[in-house]
């Protein structure tokens, strides 16, 4: 397997994007064949990977993934490479509402060292002693070197550099944590932000010029031979594990800035059981291929473009002439309102969808669902018989109105096992829910 690494912080807000970025775009630039996974439930960050190695980013979820999923997937992303580079998600520790599915828990169980990434912005020393404590949390991860982010000056850093080689190394232990680098505070270094994280990479008109900049500054602010030489193959094994079942042999697959949260993984799946993916734009007002016999509306940002989609008669037209001739259409989070009746924008402004489900929903008064699933079917449907277990996560802003309870998709569990009741709705051939899915259940 290749070589990896783990880039982790202690805290989401700590950089650890910007730096990857810049890391991915400064070891291109250098010549070296990188590629990049992200650990968890992330539709946005990857897509600024692969505009900044130029490969593909795969995720890596050790909650929602069965292990024969993660290491397919690793042995995918590291195809041609020279070198992994996986960012973690929140706090190194962080994961699932059960104590499960951390950063922390994917650097133990693939081997990977990890490089810390601290935010020393409003610290001095102290950020030695947070570094110690990470380091000896768990004896199962290795935490293998630090960037020091947002330092305020020369002297700043020489204050945190000497205060970490202070830092006490047990009896028989190895040798302290090395600094690998050190980033200036750097305002050009933000990314702009919404509800749902990050502004969406092919929005961001100066996504290229922000690279570079990323680029030449990590580049010049870290020993990229010393993180190379840190870099271990992963032990997550030869790969294998089926993908999950298309949801049909011509999938029209809706995918625009309002529609773009959509796994990559799930899609190479369909590809690689015999499906061919039909794309096209609701916001261009396209509607899916008349010879298609699934429909796929994944989430995104339908809120934010609902008077557009609404006024967009081909796009509606062409999704509700898929249902009557029986194709199945699958809506997830953003897909599943938009199949709805209604949906009321941040502004109050109520905009009619396709209405092939019996949904309403609204973000005049945002209320955050967030959290990992575990799914099973209520019916047979386009994930399999009734009875398959399914695992996922949900995140949204959404408040939902069901005008007429319908026939749920599935039952749900949390990370924890409470049970959070039926979910989703299906009419027909329409199906659809606030669930994201990853994979089936191991």
């Amino acid at each position: 397997m290749t070589p990896g690494l783990v880039i982790a912080a202690p805290a989401s807000g700590s950089g650890k994007t910007v730096v990857t970025l810049g890391l991915l775009r400064a070891l291109r630039a250098a010549g070296v064949a990188v590629a990049s996974c992200k650990v968890g439930p992330d539709y946005i960050d990857p897509r600024f990977h692969e505009a900044a190695s130029g490969r593909p980013c795969r995720n890596l979820d050790p909650w929602a993934m069965r292990p024969a999923t993660l290491a397919r997937l690793a042995v995918l992303a590291g195809e041609g490479a020279e070198l992994l580079v996986v960012e973690g998600v929140m706090g190194l520790f962080d994961g699932a509402a059960d104590g499960s599915g951390s950063t922390a828990d994917l650097a133990a169980l693939a081997g990977w060292p990890v490089v810390l990434v601290l935010d020393v912005g409003r610290q001095g020393p102290s950020a030695a002693a947070v570094l110690h404590g990470f380091r000896s949390f768990r004896d199962d991860v290795e935490v293998a070197g630090v960037i020091l982010n947002r330092v305020g000056s020369a002297s700043h850093e020489a204050q945190i550099r000497n205060a970490i080689s202070s830092l006490g190394v047990p009896p028989g232990a190895p040798p302290g944590v090395p600094v690998l680098g050190a980033v200036q505070r750097d305002a050009a270094l933000d990314l702009p932000h919404r509800h749902l994280g990050l502004v969406q990479a092919e929005e961001h008109a100066e996504l290229d010029m922000f690279l570079a900049r990323a680029g030449a500054v990590l580049g010049a602010s870290v020993d990229l031979a010393a993180l190379r030489a840190l870099a271990r193959p992963g032990r997550l094994g030869g790969g294998g594990g089926e993908a999950l079942p298309p949801l049909g042999q011509r999938i029209a697959v809706a995918r625009d800035a309002a529609f773009a949260f959509a796994y990559p993984h799930l899609l190479e799946g369909w590809r690689q059981r015999g499906a061919e993916l039909l794309p096209f734009s609701p916001l261009a007002d396209e509607g899916p291929d008349a010879g298609a016999d699934a429909v796929f509306l994944p989430g995104g940002y339908p809120e934010l473009h609902a008077g557009r989609l609404a006024g967009n008669g081909r796009f509606l037209e062409g999704v509700r002439a898929a249902a009557a001739r029986g194709a199945a259409v699958y809506g997830e989070c953003g897909g599943y309102m938009t199949l709805g009746e209604t949906l009321v924008d941040g502004d109050g402004t109520a905009h009619a969808m396709a209405g092939l489900l019996p949904v309403a929903t609204s973000f005049a008064r945002r209320r955050l669902h967030l959290g990992y699933r575990r799914a099973v079917t209520m019916a047979d449907g386009p994930w399999g018989p009734r009875g398959t277990v399914l695992r996922g996560h949900e995140f949204h802003y959404a408040s939902t109105t069901v005008a007429d309870a319908g026939a749920p998709l599935f039952q749900a569990w949390d990370a924890r096992g409470t049970d959070l009741g039926a979910m989703g709705s299906r009419r027909g051939t329409v199906c659809g829910s606030f669930l994201h899915v990853v994979d089936a259940a191991g």
